[in-house]
């Protein structure tokens, strides 16, 4: 019989409830640390765990060597999920992807006032759906899984001091301008996770945050 420790492991990589679901996370997470464990001994237990669901989340072991956070992310993001405090996403996509929270989450993305920012301005939609966030008050914990464009304007609003972020998952994928904007962020001292180089997306997003979110004291 699994111990209470193995299967609040379990629950922290998959987010399993029910017998079958717990065996095929169990054996879904022997694989995993078959294939990375090399690269990942050194991480404390949450931070693995987060490693080991994005890499089962996208089936690619070289997240474990992409993927960076620091020392204070972790503390950080759990601090500001377990008080409650709001979600931030980039797009929808990343935004119905999270499950289990039981503060609010929130994607300005398709805001008449985002629509209207980005026509004045000439900007992505993206970047001024933050915009709208910080308009509204936001204050918590910043997932971007796609747009590198929405993580410089959370950068350039936390240097201006206009918006309250507690820590930001920064994994936007693609060739123009995502591994620019998540140097950036590895530059700053904000709590952060950030995959280096292009790769990262929605599953490298989502299942981050749904790490933080299924670990004891902030899922419900």
């Amino acid at each position: 019989m699994k111990n209470s420790k193995n299967v609040t492991l379990v629950n922290m990589f998959m987010g399993a409830s029910t017998k079958q679901g717990h065996e095929i996370a169990t054996r879904s997470r022997e694989i995993v640390k078959s294939l990375i464990d090399d690269k990942t001994r050194h991480l404390k237990p949450e931070e693995r765990s987060i490693v080991e669901r994005i890499v089962h989340s996208t089936a690619d072991p070289e997240y474990a060597e992409l993927t960076r956070m620091t020392d204070d992310f972790v503390d950080e993001s759990l601090k500001s999920l377990q008080a409650g405090k709001d979600i931030l996403t980039d797009i929808t996509m990343v935004k119905v992807g999270i499950n289990s929270y039981p503060g609010k989450i929130k994607c300005y993305i398709n805001h008449e006032k985002t629509r209207n920012i980005a026509k004045r301005d000439g900007i992505t939609r993206a970047a001024a759906a933050v915009q709208v966030a910080a308009e509204e008050g936001f204050d918590g914990v910043v997932v971007i899984g796609n747009s590198p464009t929405a993580l410089l304007e959370v950068l350039e609003l936390i240097k201006k001091d206009t918006i309250s972020v507690r820590s930001v998952i920064g994994v936007p994928v693609g060739f123009v301008g995502a591994a620019e904007a998540k140097k950036a962020l590895n530059e700053t001292d904000i709590p952060h996770l950030i995959t280096t180089g292009p790769k990262g997306g929605t599953p490298v997003a989502v299942a981050a945050i749904n790490s933080l979110i299924n670990l004891e004291g902030v899922s419900n």
